[in-house]
């Protein structure tokens, strides 16, 4: 599932994933299930659960897919996924965040470490780059939502931190605490959003000129979304268009 980046620099990934949608579709189910798991079924009392299935329409996953995902959280057949965190840097000294839900600690190490250091990166201990990322609530609007003054005037009086707003897409920012409130202020003005999550924002930015680096981070990140524990990869890469267009 996409981590963070200019709109202009998930393109690829975008269109690398709509050709493993039944992979997708299962990371989306497991996540509305465990979130079900965790609180109330009903998405209205259940704000997890909630940006999990807005999540799942905006990669068009079907509501009879959503709807059995949420009733395997009643049944006794549900694994015991966990979270699990992984830090640490892929080529060019990008900063990764590797989100996972795992019912098998170790399976899910090996996997994320043989990835990472196949592919020009190494992990860290627990913290070795989190500390470069603040904590934020993230929700995505397609350009199509509004305009960017639009956009940002809804935005501001629904109580969010800050806009980003490109040919691509609209990124609102929240505090972690006012999320979903600010989300739903702005269903209301907007329609419904692509995604609606907590994620990692960087506070600095590595920009990568070489085309070799880009490829290489690009084929690491796309070997740890094929990993079906792997849920986000987040990281504080941005490629200018220049060297996407030599990466292809």
């Amino acid at each position: 599932m996409a981590g963070h980046s200019k709109f202009k620099n998930i393109m690829y990934r975008k269109g690398a994933q709509d050709k493993k949608r039944s992979a997708l579709f299962s990371k989306l189910s497991r996540e509305i299930t465990v979130a079900a798991k965790a609180g109330l079924p009903d998405p209205d009392m259940n704000a997890r659960l909630r940006s999990a299935i807005v999540a799942a329409r905006a990669q068009s996953m079907p509501n009879d897919n959503i709807r059995r995902a949420i009733e395997k959280a009643a049944g006794n057949e549900m694994d015991n996924f966990e979270e699990v965190r992984y830090e640490g840097f892929g080529p060019g000294g990008v900063a990764l965040i590797i989100e996972t839900l795992t019912d098998n600690r170790n399976r899910t190490a090996t996997n994320v470490r043989t990835a990472v250091s196949k592919n020009g990166g190494n992990l860290g201990a627990s913290g070795a780059v989190s500390h470069g990322f603040d904590r934020r609530g993230l929700i995505n609007y397609p350009a199509k939502a509004g305009d960017p003054d639009t956009v940002f005037e809804a935005a501001l009086e629904a109580g969010a931190e800050d806009v980003s707003s490109s040919e691509d897409g609209h990124e609102i920012w929240t505090a972690v605490d006012s999320l979903h409130e600010v989300a739903k202020a702005l269903e209301a003005k907007l329609g419904e959003p692509e995604g609606v999550k907590l994620a990692w924002r960087p506070q600095t930015q590595v920009t990568l000129t070489s085309v070799e680096d880009a490829q290489q981070l690009l084929k690491l990140i796309d070997a740890l979304d094929d990993d079906d524990d792997v849920q986000t990869v987040w990281g504080n890469y941005d490629v200018p268009d220049a060297v996407m267009e030599q990466v292809g």
